[in-house]
């Protein structure tokens, strides 16, 4: 019985932590375009490579599910 609680619990972290990836993946470039439109509001033109947006991509992923996960 106890091992059937503890592998449920394991599925159940393993779920958790996928949905909170996929929700940051999405998330990610929502709050990067509103950095960028918010920068060309005030006169400010940037211009990126598919690397560049990529790598930020990835990066405020990181932050966004870092700042959505419980801390312990």
């Amino acid at each position: 019985m106890y091992n059937i609680n503890k592998l449920n619990h394991g599925l159940m972290d393993y779920k958790k932590s996928i949905i909170h990836l996929l929700i940051s993946l999405l998330l990610s470039p929502v709050v990067v375009y509103i950095v960028l439109l918010s920068a060309k509001a005030t006169g400010s033109t940037y211009e990126m490579t598919h690397g560049e947006t990529f790598i930020i991509w990835l990066l405020m992923a990181i932050v966004i599910n870092l700042s959505i996960t419980k801390k312990a």
